[in-house]
């Protein structure tokens, strides 16, 4: 059980704690000479049946506040400490508050310097307390008089917090590791180490981390749990890291990052949130509020943004967006604590329910229902309630990620839920079995309509299916989910066009004798450079309107396409045209090639190859900046089956995703 302390300065807590532990709290010079806390100190209590209760000694000074909220995440005990003679005072009721924000359930007050007043000054100063702490965690909690110089309820105080710790629910360590770095230092002959409260999971010696929000990458060469040399940390625990890797020095790690499972690592730097403002507040948050944000052991910048239409006020709580100065490595759940930005005085708090929220439409219907359904504790009842919400369709490895859950308790939730997945690039879309059943039915319907009313026509563009089907999916994972249908044969994806397996075109007897002789043509060798509809023409002496009629209807049956006015390739060829791209985009440097690079590669003329790079570039293929171009991988099957990155002459796939400064449309 980690047990932190809180309360006003020189009321005592570090006494305190050393007289329950024998430790002295203050580690720094300046703490000793100044005879206050200034950073975290620690301290542990060992017991005989290998239990061991963590103390944190927090500064108490209204100065080093930001301090005291460091150590306050990870904390199971609040023990608030208040000396009989000073009574009540302004970091006491700002610690009480912090307390509370922070949602730390259980604790007691220690009434320190109890040896130096009289009976009715104790009972005085535990009546303030008690009125204090009404309408917070700690209201009706015990309040022990005690002395650290005479040892008067010492022993009291010892046993009341073993059996506390007694009564801690054992944390499941499952969830994915989380430790909120507070300290970095080096030692002599063993390089970095970082101390935190582990906030979730486990760690073992030899595991892989990151550092987040900056993402560098580092080994655990050994750990201390609870002050001992140990294999494993978990989720509670006090640990210390000595951490190795490339570019894992002292300067490059600081107070407020998060040290996790690699696949944890997803900074935010806007986040919805339930705020809940002090009573103690004299004017209503409103607009745009500016605040700095306390969140594990990060300070950080923050504006407020309100999602109703009148301002916070004192007292009250509602949903708000926060969008931070820089980014910062958070779980949904989390708590954190807002003060003013002169640091002055602790304004409110509250938990984070949203990581990825979006910044425009924010105070929409159907944007209330999502934050409604990501506020719900129960990892399986939110996720099962945002699946109602529109678009119906979530990304859920982004959801168990924003969690921390641990891939088992995600097969659970998948497993219950029945849900219906498919992945679109790097996502793993989820949807719920019934609206799964409702868009593959629609899908049905609207197909066999449009062949009805379209029986030459080889399909329905993919866009306008999508904006006929509900559930309307978004872009992207609307492709994903028709490929998906595609693939247990129900419907084909013909280029852009989307037609029942079921569905086939076939051409008069007249227009199928015609398309016997021209298509040849289009063929072979010439397939690269075909002739144009006018040479066509010539060759076979169909009027040139009927053949350019025929090719069109050609090119509505997925048969061919026209990549420039007139000049028309084969699909099959089209599709050729696309892999030779990016096999040549897979080879060139940094996957940029030019126009020239292609030509030499379909041996067709610079013209030809430019409209054929020009027709890519409409239809998304490639993209364009300057002379060069880029494949999108995405968009790669547009014209035929996925054409898959190749291997460069070392052997490693070589990508061919488009650049931040290619972009698509």
């Amino acid at each position: 059980m980690i047990i932190g302390t809180a309360g006003h300065i020189d009321h005592g807590k570090t006494a305190l704690v050393k007289a329950l532990t024998g430790v002295d709290g203050d580690r720094l010079k300046e703490e000793k000479a100044r005879g206050i806390t200034i950073d975290l100190g620690f301290a542990y209590l060992p017991f005989a049946d290998n239990k061991t209760l963590g103390f944190i000694d927090v500064p108490g000074h209204e100065r080093f506040v930001h301090t005291m909220l460091a150590g306050a995440s990870g904390i199971d005990f609040a023990l608030l400490v208040v000396a009989a003679d000073d009574g009540v005072m302004p970091q006491t009721l700002e610690h009480l508050a912090i307390i509370d924000l922070l949602g730390i359930r259980r604790g007691l007050v220690a009434l320190t310097k109890a040896d130096i007043v009289s009976p009715e000054r104790v009972a005085d100063v535990a009546a303030q307390i008690s009125r204090a702490s009404v309408g917070t965690m700690l209201e009706g909690a015990e309040i022990l008089p005690v002395s650290a110089l005479t040892g008067q309820g010492i022993d009291t105080l010892r046993m009341r917090l073993e059996a506390a710790a007694d009564k801690i629910i054992d944390r499941s360590a499952e969830a994915r590791f989380r430790l909120a770095i507070d300290r970095v230092f080096t030692l002599p002959g063993v390089g970095v180490v970082v101390t935190g409260t582990v906030l979730s999971g486990s760690i073992h010696v030899g595991d892989r981390v990151l550092i987040s929000p900056s993402g560098l990458s580092a080994r655990v060469r050994s750990l201390h749990a609870q002050n001992k040399a140990a294999d494993t940390g978990r989720v509670g625990d006090r640990c210390a890291l000595n951490l190795a890797g490339d570019g894992i020095t002292k300067e490059s790690i600081h107070r407020g990052d998060v040290v996790l499972d690699p696949e944890l690592h997803a900074p935010t730097d806007r986040i919805d949130a339930q705020l809940r403002l002090l009573p103690s507040e004299t004017k209503p948050v409103r607009q745009w509020f500016p605040a700095r944000l306390h969140h594990a052991s990060a300070e950080v910048g923050a504006h407020i943004v309100l999602l109703g239409d009148e301002p916070l006020q004192p007292g009250a709580a509602a949903d708000v967006q926060i969008v931070l100065e820089r980014p910062i490595a958070a779980a949904v759940s989390d708590r954190y604590v807002i003060r003013d930005v002169s640091a002055q005085r602790t304004i409110g708090g509250g938990q984070f329910i949203d990581l990825r929220p979006p910044a425009r439409k924010r105070r929409t219907p159907e944007r209330r229902a999502q934050r409604a359904a990501h506020a719900l504790a129960d990892p399986l009842s939110a996720f099962q309630a945002l699946l109602a919400t529109p678009p119906f369709a979530w990304d859920f490895g982004v959801f168990a990620l924003d969690r921390a859950l641990p891939a088992i308790e995600a097969a659970r939730i998948s497993e219950t839920l029945g849900l219906v997945l498919f992945e679109p690039a790097t996502s793993r879309i989820a949807i719920a079995p019934d609206r799964w059943q409702a868009f593959t039915s629609m899908l049905d319907q609207q197909l066999a309509a449009y062949h009805a009313e379209n029986p030459d026509l080889q399909g329905i563009g993919r866009e306008k299916l999508r904006l006929l089907i509900q559930p309307r999916l978004p872009a992207a994972e609307f492709v994903a989910a028709i490929q998906k249908i595609a693939a247990s044969g129900q419907i084909v994806l013909d280029g852009s066009f989307v037609r029942l397996a079921t569905h086939t075109v076939r051409l008069t007897p007249k227009d199928e004798a015609a398309w016997n002789i021209i298509a040849p043509l289009l063929e072979g060798e010439a397939r690269f450079r075909p002739p144009r509809v006018r040479d066509i023409a010539t060759t076979t002496s169909y009027p040139e309107r009927d053949v350019r009629r025929l090719l069109k209807l050609a090119g509505r049956l997925g048969w061919a396409d026209e990549v420039a006015h007139d000049h028309f390739f084969l699909r099959p060829t089209v599709h050729e045209m696309v892999t030779i791209a990016a096999d040549v985009a897979a080879h060139a440097e940094d996957g940029v090639f030019s126009a020239a690079q292609f030509r030499d590669r379909v041996e067709n003329g610079r013209k030809v190859a430019i409209q054929i790079l020009d027709f890519f570039d409409r239809h998304g293929i490639t993209l364009k900046r300057d002379d060069l171009r880029r494949v999108n991988r995405h968009r790669l099957d547009l014209f035929g089956p996925l054409v898959r990155a190749s291997n460069d002459d070392n052997g490693r796939e070589s990508s061919l995703v488009g650049r931040s400064d290619f972009k698509s449309e």
